[in-house]
């Protein structure tokens, strides 16, 4: 991340002061004497990209692909991924997005770990908490890395297992040097389905824009971020909009006479459901009416009360005229401050936290908060009625303030910052970080740390 004059020598990475009872951030890990269920290793390198077309762009793979592998893993198994960088000069790590993985394990550059250099390794290692849709990409220098390639998909199934009888695929969009593509290929998705028959489709946004779902037959949003919806109902001529960084699973039926069904995603691309042979339908304009996922489902528990916090924040987004690396321009600012010097969000394990997001920019903002899931309470004045409506990744619109709020239950030191990455290396940056805890790592210095 540029992080402007007051980082050039080597920032310090937010946290508490070293004292008595100081907790780093290294040692906050899964259980070291557990062994893993689903070992992994995954290999980044630097160099060219298939674009789908015939032409190739500068970039990054991992195992020598673009997305990198689909890693799935059961509720409750311990995953245990070695990282190794074998050609990318400027570092890399991975970060487990929506994933609320141990802080060590987090994958950010100067926060908490040291990029991993080139020749080198790292192992992350998490149980894999809560089924659902995530993904893996770097946080050194996401801004270029995540755009050119070093990404790629993580799916938890339930500890049942899938559900029987149900067709389940991911549905990865991503831009490469302009060219929209639907889990690394430049065309729909054929998908073999029985008439009558339900399929899963966990559609990744990993793109720097907002993407939109619709379809020729009706649809049901069964899950947000890798967290279900309670009660969901079947949607018909309505879009629904997924953030950057975030995830949304939809669900349709084949329909019964064997025709097929064509679930537009991304927009450039669908995935088309039916029977081995059937016509895909013609492709659909895109609905103007959006489905509200703040009124969509049935209300259910939250698990906490947000009406009596332990902490309220606010986090207003604004933007000024400044300097990064003495270039003069107009840059991001949280609560009218700059980074490095944008306020940290300190609480205490175990408390409720509520939170004001407010956009006072012309622009969306897709807000990301690591090593915890959100809930919705409210947006501008209207509150939630539809299902708990639970977030890692969500779209604040130009004027628009969201109310949400969480338990403070992972300790460490979180990036909650703008998944437009560009937004991101520009200042779009806070932390949520838990009294007493401490990093050794700092953002630029000898590692070159760099994390946006």
């Amino acid at each position: 991340m540029d992080m402007g004059e007051h980082a050039a020598h080597g920032a310090a990475a937010p946290g508490g002061g070293v004292g008595a009872g100081a907790v780093s951030v290294t040692s906050l890990t899964a259980d070291p004497a557990r062994p893993a269920d689903v070992r992994v290793e995954l290999v980044a390198r630097r160099g060219t990209v298939a674009v789908p077309g015939g032409r190739v762009t500068d970039g990054y793979t991992v195992n020598g692909t673009s997305p990198g592998p689909e890693i799935r893993a059961r509720q409750g198994q311990l995953v245990e991924v070695t990282f190794v960088n074998e050609s990318v000069t400027e570092g890399a790590t991975l970060h487990w997005h929506g994933v609320d993985v141990p802080n060590a394990a987090d994958g950010v550059a100067g926060i908490t770990q040291d990029a991993v250099p080139a020749g080198g390794r790292h192992v992350y290692r998490f149980v894999a908490e809560d089924a659902g849709t995530y993904w893996y990409h770097s946080h050194q220098l996401s801004h270029e890395q995540v755009e050119k390639g070093l990404l790629g998909p993580l799916v938890v199934d339930p500890a049942r297992g899938r559900e029987p009888g149900v067709t389940d695929l991911v549905a990865l969009l991503h831009v490469y040097a302009g060219q929209h593509t639907l889990n690394g290929r430049a065309e729909d998705q054929r998908v073999t389905a029985a008439p009558g028959s339900r399929t899963r489709i966990r559609v990744v946004n990993t793109d720097q824009g907002t993407a939109a779902v619709w379809s020729s037959v009706p649809y049901r949003v069964v899950a947000t971020d890798g967290r279900d919806v309670v009660g969901p109902t079947d949607v018909t001529g309505r879009t629904v909009l997924v953030p950057a960084g975030g995830r949304l699973d939809v669900e349709v039926t084949t329909p019964a006479d064997g025709r097929a069904a064509r679930v537009h995603v991304g927009g450039a691309r669908s995935v088309v459901v039916g029977p081995a042979g059937a016509v895909p339908p013609a492709p659909v304009g895109q609905p103007r009416d959006q489905l509200d996922l703040l009124a969509y489902g049935s209300p259910g528990p939250l698990g906490l009360d947000p009406s009596r916090p332990d902490r309220r924040f606010e986090y207003v987004i604004g933007r000024r005229p400044g300097l990064v690396d003495g270039r003069p321009g107009m840059y991001w600012t949280v609560n009218g401050r700059m980074f490095p010097d944008v306020p940290m969000f300190h609480v205490r394990e175990g408390e409720v936290v509520r939170m004001r997001v407010v956009n006072q920019s012309d622009e969306v903002h897709p807000m990301h908060l690591h090593g915890h899931h959100v809930v919705v309470l409210s947006r501008d004045s209207t509150a939630a009625q539809g299902s708990p409506w639970w977030v890692d990744s969500l779209d604040v619109r130009p004027g628009e303030a969201y109310e949400i709020a969480f338990v403070a239950d992972n300790p460490g030191i979180w990036s909650d910052h703008c998944h437009t990455l560009s937004h991101a290396v520009e200042g779009l940056v806070a932390h949520v970080v838990y009294d007493g805890v401490t990093t050794p790592f700092t953002i630029n210095g000898l590692a070159g740390n760099q994390p946006e």
